[in-house]
């Protein structure tokens, strides 16, 4: 027994060691972790039990025989964040690049397998020079099933996808089809095609970083949601993000002890929206006031700047954030706003998120750019998924509130909650100087003094109409509340959201807009 157990030893010692000390010296120098290294970072020390560490490749083609290593270049198990089990793959740079072969792709797929039974998230931590050339076809099929399964795991166990190196090829649709996708800036990278394959086909000159660097896909593309300047800051901000969220679909994130202050007026709420409704404030700094220990994690934070996404706490209430920002774009909706928002939605949607909405929307951006590239589309996208979505929405009218937005920005109409409204709310079809020339065009085009008549009208128009007290009249605001008291009211809303229960029709699945 004790020579067996001597040989276990070896083979765990070999293990252990990856592709070797000189490999991860290299690994090092580029100022990354390896493997094992980022699994310590992410779950509680002590926690990771590991499975698969003897999968050897089975390949005996071009010289592949003659290399072999334990566990093939990835690391899989399972271990704990703050006490909450997670399934965790590591990919491991220094043996064959990271490199996915058929045995590398079954051990994914077994911890993606036991995740979905026993219901906990999947967190991937990707390096990888994308599929093992020498086993052709098996290591696409490897791909593929790896994409079927999160494509069943969706909406059942929340999936994490951590680039921390290289991720290209067939490699890029998996965190694609994750729910969020985190990037360390100058040392990872995402594309379908590489820069050499670009030049040739397009002639076009780009760099790794410029084509598909951290920087690029969390403020350009959209495909990252975070971006972060370091692993350890990576590692530890998905811990943070973990906080927020379930560990399936039918578990509660649980309540953290409420600070006294949640149930206190903010007086500093009431002088922040100004009397001029043309003049933009920082929405953000209405989320910090309302939220917890004003602790807020916005996704997407540099894509789409006009909306804002994010999760914080309430009254020690984990909520998902949507809310309009004036300070860019005047806060208008277009194509990436809406597609930003309704994903956003439609994960708090999946794992029974409470949602708080902060309006302040003028409208849909207008232009031929935006209708030819189907802003009818996308923005419906967002419509859609506040209609569908059945878990507890409280939205607040900050300020504008005008046309289709006003309706798409969770509205009672939609199955909004509870709706509030600031005093300094306008509900219209438009703004008042764009209504007024339509309702009283010849009226002050007749005039002796048009400029004079439509000032008039304006503001008969803005104290008639731009103002909550008609929605609230008809019963599509259920309060107008002092913008100091608005984190009292949230929190005694989504307190008694809790046991809400909300059904839509019973079908095989919906056609969201794509």
């Amino acid at each position: 027994m004790q020579k067996k157990i001597k040989k276990l030893s070896e083979l765990r010692k070999e293990a252990l060691a990856g592709g070797g000390e000189e490999r991860i010296r290299q690994q090092h120098e580029k100022g990354k972790l390896s493997a094992r290294e980022r699994i310590e970072l992410l779950c509680d020390e002590g926690s990771f039990e590991e499975i698969d560490m003897f999968v050897r490749h089975r390949c005996r083609d071009f010289g592949l025989e003659k290399q072999s290593f334990a566990g093939d270049g990835v690391v899989t198990g399972f271990g704990k964040i703050e006490g909450r089990s997670v399934a965790v793959f590591s990919q491991d740079f220094t043996v064959f690049g990271g490199s996915l072969s058929e045995t590398n792709a079954e051990k994914i797929c077994k911890i993606m397998d036991m995740a979905m039974k026993i219901g906990v998230p999947v967190i991937g931590l990707n390096d990888s020079g994308g599929a093992r050339i020498q086993e052709g076809v098996n290591s696409l099929g490897g791909y593929a099933d790896i994409f079927l399964r999160n494509t069943l795991a969706s909406g059942v166990i929340p999936q994490i996808s951590v680039v921390l190196g290289p991720c290209a090829g067939g490699a890029v649709y998996s965190p694609a089809i994750t729910d969020f996708i985190f990037m360390v800036k100058n040392t990872s990278y995402m594309f379908v095609t590489g820069p050499n394959v670009v030049k040739t086909v397009t002639h076009e000159d780009v760099s790794f970083e410029e084509l598909g660097g951290a920087e690029t896909h969390s403020s350009r593309s959209g495909v990252a949601h975070f971006a972060f300047d370091n692993e350890v800051e990576t590692l530890l901000n998905v811990r943070k993000l973990m906080s927020y969220i379930p560990l399936n679909w039918r578990d509660r994130v649980k309540d953290l002890k409420s600070s006294p202050d949640s149930l206190k007026p903010v007086p500093e709420l009431d002088k922040i929206v100004p009397d001029n409704s043309n003049k933009p404030y920082d929405m953000k700094e209405v989320i910090k006031l309302l939220v917890d220990e004003g602790d807020f994690m916005e996704v997407q934070a540099t894509f789409a700047e006009n909306i804002i996404c994010g999760f914080c706490r309430i009254n020690g209430i984990s909520v998902g954030v949507i809310a309009n920002q004036p300070m860019v774009l005047a806060g208008v909706l277009d194509i990436n706003a809406s597609t930003k928002a309704a994903r956003f939605v439609r994960f708090c949607d999946s794992f029974s998120i409470p949602l708080l909405v902060l309006e302040d929307v003028p409208g849909f951006l207008p232009g031929t750019d935006q209708e030819w590239n189907g802003i009818i589309k996308h923005g419906a996208k967002l419509l859609f998924a506040f209609c569908e979505a059945t878990v507890p929405k409280v939205t607040v009218i900050t300020r504008k509130a005008y046309g289709g937005a006003y309706d798409v920005m969770n509205s009672k109409h939609i199955r909004g909650d509870f709706n509030f409204a600031w005093p300094s709310a306008e509900i219209a079809v438009m703004g008042p100087k764009g209504a007024v020339e339509i309702i009283f065009r010849k009226e002050i085009m007749s005039s002796e003094n048009p400029e004079e008549m439509l000032a008039k009208k304006t503001t008969e128009y803005t104290e008639k109409f731009a103002n909550p007290f008609v929605a609230a009249e008809r019963g599509y605001i259920d309060d107008v509340i002092s913008p100091s008291e608005t984190r009292i009211r949230l929190a005694k809303a989504f307190a008694l959201l809790k046991t809400k229960v909300d059904k839509n029709p019973r079908k095989k699945h919906s056609n969201i807009p794509l």
